[in-house]
C-alpha cells in the first residue's frame, strides 16, 4: 500500500463518498488509488472552483466536510475560490492539491508555486503530507474542518510522496466532539436579563443550523415571546410563517426590523457570526443595549458588540434554559414594540407584482410557490441575492443556500449538483443573474453526465445588476455595467438541458412547474426588470419607525 492508497483508505474511514475535482499529471497517484475503492466516486467536475463550491455545498448541506482535490500550480490556484467561500461560510471542507516532487520544491521549477502559503490564510489549517503519520494528518483535517467554527483544511500530496510505501500505517477511527454546556451561573444570569427585559429581540444566525438547534430555538421564542430575525444563512432555521418571526437581517439599508433593533433594550444573538451581518449594522444609535451571546465559540473581539456571554453547545444551552423555571420574572407575553413591528411588516412595502419584464418580487413569489417546504433554492451572487434574502419565505432548516461572507458569483450552479446529489428526493432551484450563469454553465455538463435533475432560473437584465444599483444610489447613473448575452436557450440546450425564455408575463408560473417536474436539467431564460432595485431601496431610506 503506497502512500495515495493509505490516503484513501483515511477518507473511506471518515465516511467520504464523493470527490470533486479534475485529473492531473502530478495526482494520477491519488487518481488511480480512487479508481480501486469500491466505497469513494469522483466526481469530475469541468472546474476547480466548481470542484470546491460542490464540496463546500456539502459540507453546509450535510454537517460533514466535503473533499475536493486539484492538481498543482494553476489547478491547486483555481480551486482557492470556493475553499476561500467556505472559510466565511463555516463551511466544513478538506482541499487537497497535489505538488512537484520534494525534490524540486523551494527552487524554480515547471509550475511550481508555494500552494500552502497560498491556500494559509483561507483555511483553518494545512499540511503537506511528508509520508509519515498521514492517518494523523488527515484525521486532524477532517477534525478540524468539523469543529466550531466549522471551515476548510488543506494537504499537499507531492507527487513522489504519493507512491512512497505506507509501511505500517492504519486510519485512524473518527471520535465524535462534544462541546461543553454553559455553567448554571451564566444560564441565570441570563435568564435574568430576559426576565428584565421590556423589549427583547432574537437574531439567529448559521450556527443554529449548523448545530441543528431549530426546533429549540423556536420553543425558546415562544416560551420567553421574543421576536425574532434570521440573518441570511440562518434563513429557515424559524419558518417565516412563525407568528414570532419577522424577517432576515443583512441589507445594509434601514428595514422595518431596523426599528425592532432600535427600541430593543437586549438583544439574543444565537449562532450568530458577525461576518454574516456586521453588529456595527444592526447596533447604529445604540452601542450601551445589552447583548446575550449563545454560541459554540466565543464573541468575536469587535467594539460594537460587547456581550454577557453563554459559550457552550447552542442546542443543549437552549435546551437548559428552557428547563429553567419561568414563571419568575419572564419577559412581557406581547411587547408593545413587537405587535407594531408585526403590523409593519405584515403592511409590507408598496412594490410592484406585475409588469413586464418581470418583477423581481414577482419571481421571488413564484419561486416560493413552486418549491416545497423542504425543497432547496440556492442563490447566485447579483441583484437578485438580494430580492431573495430579504423576500424569500424560508420555511426549513438549511433550504436555502447563499454566499454570503465572500459573496461570490459562480457559487449556484456547482452548489446545485451537489444539493442534488445529496438530497435526490428534493426539488431545487439554482437562481442565477446572467453574470454569474457564464460564470458557471459549465457545470452543467456535469449535473447531465451524473443524470441529476434541477432547475436553473437566469435572471437576465444583459448587466452587472448589483453594480448598477449601488452606482446609481451613489452617483446618480450606471457605467461599466452592460454587456451582451448569448442565445441562453440554445446554449442551455446544447448541453442537454430542457430551455425556456419567458416572453409574457403569463407563461413565468406554468413554465416553472413544467421545469421542477421535468426529469434532468432545466433553464429558464427569464428577462428582469431591475428597475424596481431604486424604489426599493427609497423606500427602505423613508422607513419611519412608529413605536
Amino acid at each position: 500500500m503506497n502512500i495515495a492508497e493509505l490516503l484513501v483508505r483515511c477518507f473511506e474511514n471518515e465516511g467520504v463518498r464523493y470527490i470533486f475535482g479534475l485529473p492531473g499529471e502530478e495526482n494520477l497517484e491519488l487518481l488511480h488509488a480512487i479508481k480501486r475503492s469500491d466505497r469513494l466516486e469522483l466526481v469530475v467536475t469541468r472546474d476547480e472552483r466548481g470542484a470546491s463550491f460542490m464540496a463546500a455545498a456539502w459540507g453546509r448541506l450535510s454537517g460533514r466536510p466535503g473533499v475536493c482535490i486539484s492538481t498543482l500550480g494553476p489547478g491547486a490556484i483555481n480551486m482557492l475560490l470556493g475553499v476561500a467561500d467556505a472559510f466565511l461560510d463555516f463551511a466544513p471542507l478538506v482541499a487537497v492539491t497535489a505538488q512537484k516532487n520534494l525534490s524540486e520544491a523551494f527552487k524554480e521549477a515547471h509550475q511550481y508555486v508555494d500552494v500552502c502559503s497560498i491556500y494559509k490564510p483561507v483555511t483553518k489549517w494545512g499540511a503537506s503530507i511528508g509520508g509519515k503519520n498521514v492517518p494523523e494528518i488527515v484525521r486532524k483535517a477532517f477534525r478540524v474542518a468539523q469543529t466550531e467554527k466549522p471551515g476548510p483544511t488543506h494537504l499537499e500530496l507531492p507527487e513522489d510522496v504519493a507512491g512512497q510505501d505506507a509501511g505500517w500505517q492504519q486510519p485512524m477511527s473518527p471520535a465524535p466532539v462534544r462541546y461543553p454546556e454553559p455553567p448554571e451561573e451564566t444560564i441565570k444570569e441570563a435568564l435574568r436579563m430576559i426576565g428584565e427585559a421590556q423589549n427583547p429581540i432574537v437574531i439567529a444566525g448559521g450556527g443554529v443550523i449548523r448545530a441543528g438547534a431549530s426546533r429549540e430555538l423556536l420553543k425558546f421564542i415562544n416560551r420567553f415571546r421574543i421576536p425574532l430575525a434570521t440573518t441570511f444563512m440562518a434563513m429557515g432555521a424559524v419558518p417565516s410563517d412563525e407568528e414570532l418571526f419577522i424577517s432576515t437581517i443583512g441589507l445594509q439599508q434601514r428595514d422595518y426590523i431596523s426599528c425592532g433593533l432600535e427600541k430593543a433594550d437586549l438583544v439574543i444573538t444565537v449562532g450568530y457570526d458577525p461576518v454574516e451581518f456586521s453588529p456595527g449594522h444592526w447596533r447604529r444609535g445604540s452601542q450601551n443595549k445589552a447583548v446575550i451571546h449563545i454560541s459554540a465559540t466565543p464573541a468575536e473581539t469587535d467594539a460594537a458588540y460587547q456581550s454577557f456571554e453563554l459559550v457552550g453547545d447552542v442546542k443543549r444551552t437552549l435546551a437548559k434554559l428552557l428547563r429553567s423555571d419561568t414563571k419568575k420574572g419572564k419577559a412581557p407575553e406581547e411587547p408593545a414594540f413587537f405587535v407594531r413591528l408585526k403590523e409593519l411588516e405584515r403592511k409590507g412595502m408598496p412594490l410592484e407584482l406585475s409588469g413586464w419584464p418581470i418583477k423581481p418580487l414577482r419571481l421571488v413569489n413564484e419561486m416560493r410557490s413552486a418549491l416545497g417546504r423542504k425543497d432547496l433554492l440556492i442563490s447566485d451572487v447579483g441583484a437578485h441575492k438580494v430580492w431573495i434574502a430579504r423576500f424569500y419565505e424560508a420555511m426549513s432548516p438549511g433550504t436555502v443556500l447563499i454566499s454570503n461572507g465572500l459573496a461570490s458569483m459562480g457559487f449556484a450552479i456547482p452548489s446545485a449538483v451537489a444539493a442534488k446529489m445529496l438530497c435526490p428526493e428534493r426539488k431545487v432551484i439554482a437562481a442565477v443573474g446572467d453574470g454569474g450563469f457564464l460564470m458557471s454553465l459549465s457545470e452543467l455538463e456535469t449535473a447531465s453526465r451524473l443524470g441529476l435533475s434541477f432547475t436553473v432560473v437566469i435572471w437576465n437584465d444583459g448587466s452587472y445588476g448589483l453594480i448598477g444599483w449601488k452606482e446609481r444610489a451613489r452617483f446618480g447613473e450606471e457605467f461599466f455595467t452592460r454587456f451582451g448575452n448569448p442565445d441562453f436557450v440554445k446554449l442551455a440546450e446544447s448541453f442537454g438541458a430542457k430551455a425556456y425564455r419567458v416572453g409574457k408575463e403569463s407563461e413565468l408560473e406554468p413554465m416553472l412547474r413544467d421545469a421542477l417536474k421535468t426529469g434532468g436539467i432545466s433553464v429558464i431564460d427569464c428577462p428582469v426588470d431591475y428597475g424596481e432595485n431604486m424604489k426599493l431601496a427609497g423606500m427602505m431610506g423613508e422607513i419611519i419607525c412608529p413605536m
